[in-house]
């Protein structure tokens, strides 16, 4: 039975999220169905990410089972087919070991949160970026993220929906920079928690605006207590960049790559 690895790009706007629910139309289900209208088989999509509603990928990945090969090419422009006209599209498939697990074999996550930060609103990215027309201290912000980068208990960071049994996490990567009228923040690790980058950008745009210090950044930490932590900010401006594998390991994953994600 082979297994295919997808690379998954797609635009969050129209669906509720990765994960398959009865409320509205979810990527997970959209790809099954793209399969189902291709081999005549119902499967399982598994990603490596679950995304909430309205935040975009341009490297998720996932995987699914076949009962008889068909060529990974034949099945990129099968699926890439049946996929219209829904905002999805698979630049990349591949035929991996049978032991591969999209979200259990994976090593790292990147996401990419964008604000927009000027005072016209946005057009051609309108849905995509977060539009704060205030001038951000870009300066402040890179400070405050280097209080969070790293191994910390991240509980007043994450949903109170969360459902992660620890809140503690590593940050490998929190990187904040402005590209002309855009900040553009970067936050990697092996595992997020629920709504983790959105709380950290929601905090930054305090920090930002000067209604917030670096040392409020630190206690807030110190706190573990979502009251005390900085507000969501919406999902537009997320988009999950890339997840990563170390295919000459051992693909079978641990517990904590289970928690929620963004």
């Amino acid at each position: 039975m082979p297994r295919y690895k997808l690379t998954v790009e797609y635009d969050g706007g129209p669906f509720v999220g990765w994960q398959r629910q009865p409320n509205g139309p979810t990527i997970q289900a959209t790809l099954e169905d793209a399969i189902f209208a291709m081999s005549g088989e119902r499967v399982g999509v598994q990603g490596a990410g679950r995304t909430d509603s309205g935040v975009h990928a341009l490297g998720q990945v996932a995987h699914f089972d076949l009962t008889s090969e068909m060529p990974a090419d034949k099945v990129q422009a099968a699926l890439n087919f049946h996929l219209k006209p829904n905002p999805i599209a698979l630049p990349a498939v591949e035929i991996v070991p049978a032991d591969f697990h999209a979200r259990f074999s994976a090593t790292w996550r990147r996401y990419r949160y964008r604000i927009l930060n000027r005072r016209a609103p946005p057009t051609l990215d309108r849905g995509h970026v977060w539009h704060v027309p205030a001038r951000l201290d870009l300066q402040a912000m890179a400070e405050a993220a280097g209080v969070l980068q790293g191994h910390h208990d991240f509980n007043s960071f994450r949903s109170t929906a969360c459902q992660a049994p620890s809140s503690i996490r590593t940050l490998d990567l929190f990187r904040v920079r402005r590209d002309g009228a855009e900040i553009q923040i970067d936050v990697g690790a092996r595992s997020f928690l629920h709504n983790q980058v959105r709380v950290l950008v929601g905090t930054l745009r305090l920090v930002g605006r000067g209604q917030w210090s670096k040392r409020d950044v630190e206690e807030a930490l110190a706190a573990r207590d979502r009251t005390r932590g900085g507000p969501t900010a919406p999902p537009e401006g997320l988009c999950l960049m890339d997840v990563r594998y170390d295919l000459g390991a051992d693909h079978g994953g641990d517990a904590e790559i289970a928690s929620d994600e963004e």
